[in-house]
């Protein structure tokens, strides 16, 4: 049992109020709040011993180096990666799949074949699109069914000796869907393909362990985890990351530079060029913690609470559709009212302190299967109430009664 006071009360945020009402947030899915045991990291660092890293024999470079490589150790330990060299630090999601998207470009020829899933973000899409392009490389997709999960009879069909590489997300942004993908990872390898999982919006959820997966790729992003923005990792198989070249050329990834050749550093500088995002490295691995402390297990059941809650809430309404049925899912509830607009709905739910996203999520192609302009998202964290709930369900029915 989670006590969900002693919670709210770490992230200050919760106790603000939003046009004259206590603050609902129920946009998780695109970032979770922020702990003060996060933010006191962040500032902590800024204050007491803010320099560069791997660089300085001096004291406060030093002392932020040794921060910046504990984080490291604590997402390795997190993810259950073999060696800490194996977690790449990105600026997130993004980043880190368009780190392995740029290296891929050595090792396809024309004809070969990339598949990727129809529930994906647009992240794990257009990456693969532009590696087709400058490849002549083949792009696949796995198509999904009316409840919003992939349709795996056909993933097998797609599935041959061409396909080189496979890229799912592990839960679906936009529905909430939880993707079978320790069969899509055995699947795949059985036909000598790479396979890259985007772990965003599991990561708020799900503990994953990426040698029990045997994933070679797994990517996430800190601001989903209770963390800072801008700050994120490439989880990569060591024999992957070393065929892979480098990213960026600049500082930090290199061994030996002179006028006629430069050789790199070893992993995981060799992806890592320029100062990075230090503070934010940091400050994930103290959010990791704060998310560790609480329990990952703990923290699944609540939010399937949330969830079967608040779809009962919301399916009460007259004229309410949910988008993303399986019933394998997380806490996401993406919905829209008949004849209304999700834009609108959102707009009004918002004057009464309800924050939700509304749009395609950066998801079209899931919008466009179901032929719909976009959804109203609300998204499920382990500090939300079933009180806040209720106020959600209320203000939607609010909403269109004005709206109707």
């Amino acid at each position: 049992m989670l006590d969900i006071q002693k919670i709210r009360a770490d992230f200050p945020i919760l106790k603000r109020e939003v046009n004259g009402k206590p603050l609902v947030y129920f946009d998780n899915a695109a970032t979770s709040q922020t702990p003060q045991v996060v933010i006191d990291a962040i500032v902590d660092y800024y204050s007491n011993y803010n320099a560069n890293i791997h660089r300085g024999v001096h004291t406060l470079s030093q002392e932020a180096t040794d921060a910046y490589e504990e984080a490291r150790l604590k997402i390795q330990r997190h993810f259950n990666a073999k060696a800490s060299h194996e977690i790449i630090f990105t600026s997130g999601t993004t980043h880190s799949i368009n780190l392995v998207a740029t290296g891929f470009s050595s090792f396809l020829k024309e004809g070969d074949e990339v598949m990727v899933s129809a529930l994906e973000h647009h992240s794990n899409i257009v990456p693969w699109q532009m590696l087709c392009e400058r490849t002549g490389a083949v792009l696949k997709v796995i198509p999904m069914n009316e409840e919003g999960e992939l349709r795996m009879d056909t993933f097998d069909s797609l599935l041959s000796t061409k396909t080189k590489l496979v890229f799912v997300n592990h839960i679906s942004n936009a529905l909430g869907t939880i993707n079978p993908i320790e069969e899509i990872i055995q699947k795949a390898h059985h036909v000598g393909a790479a396979i890259l999982i985007d772990g965003a919006q599991a990561c708020p959820h799900i503990k994953p362990d990426v040698q029990a997966l045997d994933v070679d790729f797994y990517v996430a992003s800190a601001h989903k985890i209770c963390g800072p923005t801008g700050i994120g990792i490439l989880y990569g198989k060591q024999e992957w990351l070393n065929k892979l070249p480098p990213y960026q050329g600049g500082g930090e990834m290199i061994k030996e530079v002179t006028f006629e050749k430069t050789t790199y550093a070893d992993l995981p500088h060799k992806f890592e060029a320029g100062t990075p995002n230090i503070a934010g490295g940091i400050a994930f691995g103290v959010a990791l913690d704060y998310m560790n402390d609480i329990g990952f297990d703990a923290i699944a059941a609540y939010e399937k609470e949330l969830l079967d809650f608040g779809t009962e809430q919301l399916l009460a309404i007259e004229g309410l559709k949910i988008y993303g049925t399986s019933v394998h899912k997380t806490s996401v509830i993406s919905f829209n009212i008949e004849g209304i607009h999700p834009y609108d709905i959102g707009t009004i739910i918002d004057k009464l302190g309800i924050a939700v996203r509304t749009g395609h999520h950066c998801a079209q192609p899931i919008m466009d299967f179901y032929k719909i302009p976009g959804t109203v998202r609300a998204s499920f964290a382990f500090y939300n109430t079933k009180e806040e709930i209720v106020k959600l369900a209320e203000a939607v029915k609010r909403a269109k009664t004005m709206l109707s």
